[in-house]
Parts: structure tokens; C-alpha cells; sequence
């Protein structure tokens, strides 16, 4: 029986190889796409979620809408990693097929969890202003939900937005801020996605014959050199798709409890998560940390998945 999922995104070349991988697998159900302001605009990262449903005939995956911007700072978007409208690569427009429902993602994560009772997983894989407002719509969504997982912030690590904050927690980091504390998340930040890449030698055997392959190789590659170079790495990492791997194969984490915060004031606290590793404040611990990956384990599990949506859109599309 496949796990239902509901995935959070900002799509970003990462986003999205992370929805192929999740959308191929048998192991996961996705529910639903909600979209977030982030790595580009909500309206692009809206048209980018449906580009990569579209492009993998997964048109039967309702898409919502969701904040277009932070809760309480300037919208502060990153095309300059990911490229213009926030996706490299030239995938079609898309169609009436995905056109997003009038309900507000942050209304249909509440839905969600309330339909599946317990058993819907969200992977909140953007900046958190979406589940911020679920959770101020239904203070009771951590008890509806089977498992929080985010992609987010930098517990024993430097931040790659300012030495303290990664990016989706700086983004909006008083929504960030709210689920850290009050929803039970496992936090999976950057002490172990900025190892999770998929290796050049990988890369290079993937299908490159068809729009979808050719896009693909962009996404995995979407570091250029000075990013490469500034963090000792030989491909760029794939921070969502490991959030997405340990949902389809539980073990690919390794985590610890702690208790955190993060910080909303001044330009090198914001977003910053503070986790308190010595038990010095006394607090009980507010949710999970990912540690350590098996990142064997999560290459095999991405390259497989990639494949197979390589082979099955190709031959889709020659027959």
C-alpha cells in the first residue's frame, strides 16, 4: 500500500528533481502539490510544479496555490541559482490539465491531513509560510499528520545564505520559526543535504534524447563552478530529494530530538536554527534533526527512480 504524501514545494531545480523521483515511485502516493514562494515567485513556482507534472503525464496530481510571500519580511527569491522563473531547463507551458483550484494551499494542507486522518506525510520542501498558516488554521495539524518532514535550516553546520541560515529558513523565518516550535517536524537541513549529490559519473550515463532528459541534466547540475568551488564539491546538491528519499525508504536518515528555535531578529539571527545540543536550557525537544545519511542508499534510490521516468516518458512519447 503506497503512503499518501502531500509535498510543499518551491520548484527550483532540486524541487524538482525530488517531485520526479517521488512521483515515479510506487512506495509514495502524492495527494497533492502546494506551492510556496521561494526559490522564484509563487506564480513561477506554481507554473514550474505543474511543467514537471505535465512532462510526466502526472496531470491526475491537484495542484494549490499557495502564499506569495513571507509572513513578515520582503520576498527575497533566488532565479539567480535556479535560473530565470526559478527552473533551468525548457519545459512546455502548461496546459488546463494542472490549472491550481481556488482553495489556498494552506486551506488544502488542512484538508488533507484532516481527509487522510493521521496517515498523510507532508514534505515541506520550501520556505514554510504554507504550513505556518495550516497550522494557525488548525493548531491540531501535528496530531493529523503520519510525519512532518522539512527541508530546512543548519543545526551543526554554516548556513549557505548567511553563516547562520540556509535559504528556506531565511526565506520566512518566522514561519519557520512557528513549525519548528509548535509542529514536531523532522528537520532535514543542510549537516546532510549538502552531501546529496548525484555524482558526475551518474549524471552522465542519464537519457539526454528527449526535453524532459536534457531539463533533467540541468536540474542536477545547477551549481556553477564558483558554487562548486566555494563548497569543496564536485555536483551540485540535491537538498529536496533527500527529504523525499527518507519517505520512500525509511533509513536513509539517521536522526536525534533536540529542542530548537530560530532566530527572526537582525540580519545574522534571521533564520537561524538554534539547536541546543547540550540540554542547557532545560527545554524538551521540539522535534527531529537529521545527523547523518546513508548517501549510497539514496544515490541507488534517485538514480533508479530517474531512470524509469526517463524510460517511461520516452517511451510515451515514441509510441
Amino acid at each position: 500500500m503506497s503512503r499518501p504524501v502531500l509535498i510543499d514545494t518551491d520548484p527550483g531545480c532540486d524541487d524538482a528533481v525530488a517531485l520526479l523521483a517521488t512521483l515515479e515511485h510506487d512506495a509514495l502516493e502524492v495527494v497533492e502539490l502546494t506551492t510556496v514562494h521561494g526559490n522564484a515567485s509563487v506564480d513561477d513556482t506554481t507554473r514550474n510544479a505543474r511543467a514537471i507534472l505535465e512532462a510526466v503525464d502526472r496531470t491526475d496530481v491537484p495542484v494549490a496555490r499557495g502564499a506569495d510571500r513571507p509572513l513578515l519580511v520582503d520576498l527575497d527569491t533566488s532565479e539567480e541559482i535556479h535560473g530565470e522563473g526559478g527552473l533551468r531547463g525548457d519545459l512546455p507551458d502548461p496546459g488546463p490539465a494542472t490549472e491550481p483550484g481556488d482553495v489556498h494551499a494552506a486551506r488544502r494542507i488542512v484538508e488533507q491531513a484532516r481527509a487522510h486522518d493521521g496517515d498523510l506525510a507532508l514534505a515541506a520542501i520550501g520556505p514554510l509560510t504554507n504550513v505556518a498558516l495550516a497550522h494557525a488554521m488548525e493548531p491540531a495539524l501535528p496530531e493529523l499528520l503520519d510525519d512532518l518532514l522539512v527541508m530546512g535550516g543548519a543545526a551543526f553546520t554554516s548556513g549557505n545564505v548567511t553563516p547562520l541560515a540556509e535559504a528556506n529558513f531565511h526565506s520566512d523565518p518566522h514561519a519557520a520559526r512557528r513549525v519548528v516550535r509548535d509542529c514536531e517536524p523532522t528537520i532535514v537541513g543542510l549537516d546532510v543535504t549538502a552531501r546529496a549529490a548525484v555524482p558526475p559519473e551518474r549524471i552522465a550515463g542519464l537519457t539526454r534524447d528527449a526535453p524532459l532528459g536534457r531539463a533533467l541534466s540541468e536540474w542536477l547540475t545547477y551549481y556553477d563552478a564558483d558554487r562548486l568551488e566555494r563548497y569543496g564539491i564536485d555536483a551540485a546538491a540535491i537538498h529536496d530529494a533527500l527529504v523525499l528519499a527518507e519517505l520512500i525508504d525509511d533509513g536513509v536518515l539517521e536522526t536525534a530530538s533536540y529542542p530548537m528555535e530560530v532566530g527572526t531578529d537582525g540580519d545574522l539571527a534571521r533564520g537561524a536554527l538554534v539547536v541546543d545540543e547540550n540540554g542547557v536550557t532545560g527545554d524538551a525537544a521540539t522535534g527531529e534533526v537529521a545527523v547523518e545519511a546513508d548517501y549510497e542508499r539514496y544515490r541507488e534510490l534517485m538514480s533508479a527512480s530517474l531512470e524509469r521516468v526517463l524510460e517511461r516518458v520516452g517511451a510515451e512519447l515514441s509510441g
